[in-house]
């Protein structure tokens, strides 16, 4: 029997999926104001970003449930493989499904618009949503989750969408990019902070695993305060205040801030992530506007 379609619909995180969306209307924001603005490139971005995402989850569902990282000793939401809804290899399947009908044609669409980095672009991301978990030597297995995040879903994800849609690479968006890559990985921070100890018992070396409970905490906080110091520094060097709007998007994260600080674990993290995904999508929203102000 097929699973139902929420199931598949939990197994993409709809609510870490800002981690896309954000940069991508970063990109477009700035592309607009340089008078590179392109509909169907921007949608191609997001299309391809929130692909790559998608795969990563469901990949990430089905390996760390193959490998035990979602055992009994977990506290976050339910995963389709570990609670036998969805089988391991129809998991993958749709991993690569997504990937295929929706990233490689997105990273084609582009490559034949702006340029062949994206097709290459497109086939790293792609290979890393999946070796993300898969495999001996995965990212997240070996404590590198929080780059890929900050790196895949700032920087790269900001520059490539201005690229797309003006054909031109820029550093103004790259740097632009820190802001959401940071959010990113406090996303990302704050997921391994609540399956700690799960993730150890499972040899999943996070950093949270690595360096224990205290530097993840210690990391989440400057994680906010990086992507609140990025909206002021670009404010500041090109004097264009409304910028500054997007740290308002932060500072929505102080009663978690807090509540991380104050030692808050386990099943209360859940709220913290969600918060800290609402805050990532305010954060792109109120830079973006800010931006072509």
């Amino acid at each position: 029997m097929s699973a139902p379609l929420r199931v598949w619909l939990e197994a993409t995180r709809p609510k870490t999926l800002s981690a896309s969306i954000a940069p991508v209307a970063i990109g477009t924001a700035i592309a607009y104001g340089a008078n590179g603005f392109h509909a169907l490139a921007c949608v191609a971005a997001l299309l391809g970003a929130l692909g790559v995402q998608v795969a990563c989850n469901l990949a990430n569902d089905c390996f760390d449930g193959k490998k035990g990282a979602d055992g009994p000793l977990r506290v976050g939401p339910r995963r389709a493989v570990a609670s036998g809804l969805i089988a391991p290899q129809t998991m993958l399947r749709a991993a690569i499904a997504v990937l295929l009908m929706i990233v490689l044609p997105c990273a084609t669409y582009l490559a034949l618009r702006a340029g062949w980095p994206f097709l290459a672009l497109g086939g790293v991301a792609a290979a890393l949503a999946v070796l993300y978990t898969g495999g001996p030597f995965s990212l997240a297995y070996v404590g590198l989750g929080d780059l890929f995040a900050f790196v895949f879903f700032g920087p790269v994800a900001v520059a490539a969408t201005y690229a797309a849609q003006t054909t031109q690479w820029s550093w103004t968006p790259a740097l632009a990019g820190l802001g959401p890559g940071f959010l990113a990985c406090a996303i990302l921070t704050i997921n391994n902070l609540r399956d700690e100890e799960s993730d150890r018992l499972a040899h999943k070396r996070t950093l949270a695993v690595r360096f224990g409970a205290a530097f993840a905490r210690t990391e989440f906080v400057a994680c906010a305060i990086g992507a609140a110091g990025v909206a002021v520094g670009l404010a500041a060097w090109f004097r264009h205040w409304p910028l500054l709007a997007a740290v308002f998007a932060v500072l929505t994260l102080l009663p978690a801030i807090r509540r991380v600080l104050a030692g808050e674990s386990g099943a209360p993290l859940n709220a913290t992530l969600a918060s800290t995904g609402r805050a990532l999508f305010l954060y792109g929203i109120l830079f973006s506007i800010g931006w072509i102000r």
